[in-house]
């Protein structure tokens, strides 16, 4: 649906459509211009040109993990430069897109779709743009043979909950929206349905192992928000337990035209939650980007890697 401890830039072409309840809207969204509005001026940008916006474009990349950039380091940040190029033939490769190098109309419209918050590569490591290894689970084996390529990735030094912490409690913070609960509820219910998780609401943020709030811009940590249509919502990796929504979407219960429903984002920042970064299959609740007006559910490719990472049996 740009991803730190492990930060998230939230984020979400269905094999399984989770039900959902009746369309609820939270927010309107009215007239605005996306945070991402900059990208599409930078059409058919390519590395000599100068502008202004290709320094917000860098800052953008250097949020989402592609650019390690400072501006007051280099001669001139507003042009396109040689590490900007690498930077944006990496983006390219991470969504199957031609690497071109240069802003060609499929990267635009990619790079300016809303999305989670959660960089998609995280101090310098980028599994997103190659394929792991799956395996497919038999009776009485945890891992079984092989079975397939992959695109799901995990964060640097493949951060887990422990054995001991299968059990978790998450609670909402004081502002949330009275009908977050049962869309985020349902997503939690799902992960359990594929995992040895079971997930358990209680009213105490402060004890709890999840905390799930909705944030404005900076709102303490580290990972900003940035207004309507932009980044969508974050969540860290094990075990910090942070789930964020910004508060300025539109946010709906549902398949709400100008909307994002909270069920499709939830599903996605709880496999943060989990361990899971981002993938690079387009079909996964774990693609970065999500459409509005859309519902989404999990794919194989989720469920194989979330039973990869903690080496559960796995379910046909």
């Amino acid at each position: 649906m740009v991803f730190e401890s492990s930060r998230i830039v939230l984020l979400f072409v269905p094999l399984l459509i989770i039900p959902v309840a009746a369309a609820h809207d939270i927010h309107d969204l009215g007239n605005f211009e996306s945070p991402f509005a900059f990208i599409a001026r930078l059409k058919g940008c390519h590395k000599g040109d100068i502008s202004p916006d290709i320094l917000q474009l860098k800052l953008y990349l250097q949020r989402l993990g592609y650019l390690n950039f400072d501006p007051f380091l280099v001669l001139n940040p507003t042009e396109f430069d040689v590490f900007l190029e690498i930077a944006i033939r990496t983006y390219q490769i991470n969504f199957h897109l031609k690497p071109t190098g240069f802003l060609d109309p499929d990267t635009v419209a990619k790079m300016a779709l809303p999305r989670c918050g959660v960089p998609d590569i995280i101090n310098g490591t980028n599994w997103m743009g190659h394929g792991n290894v799956g395996w497919q689970g038999r009776p009485g084996r945890s891992l079984g043979s092989f079975h397939s390529i992959s695109r799901y990735t995990f964060f640097r030094g493949r951060p887990k909950w422990p054995t001991s912490k299968y059990h978790l409690t998450y609670a909402f913070l004081p502002g949330t929206p009275d009908i977050a609960s049962g869309p985020v509820g349902r997503a939690f219910k799902t992960w359990s349905s594929v995992t040895n998780f079971t997930f358990t609401q209680v009213g105490d943020a402060t004890n709890s192992d999840i905390s799930i709030g909705f944030m404005r811009g900076n709102h303490g940590d580290g990972s900003n928000f940035d207004g309507k249509g932009g980044i969508l919502a974050h969540a860290f990796a094990p075990t910090t337990g942070w789930l964020h929504y910004d508060a300025d979407e539109a946010w709906a219960v549902g398949a709400v035209p100008g909307k994002f429903d909270l069920e499709t984002v939830g599903l996605h920042e709880i496999g943060h939650l989990l361990g899971l970064e981002h993938s690079s299959d387009p079909n996964a609740i774990m693609y970065p980007t999500i459409m509005e007006g859309k519902t989404k559910g999990m794919s194989r490719d989720d469920i194989q890697g979330i039973k990869a990472l903690y080496a559960f049996e796995y379910l046909e």
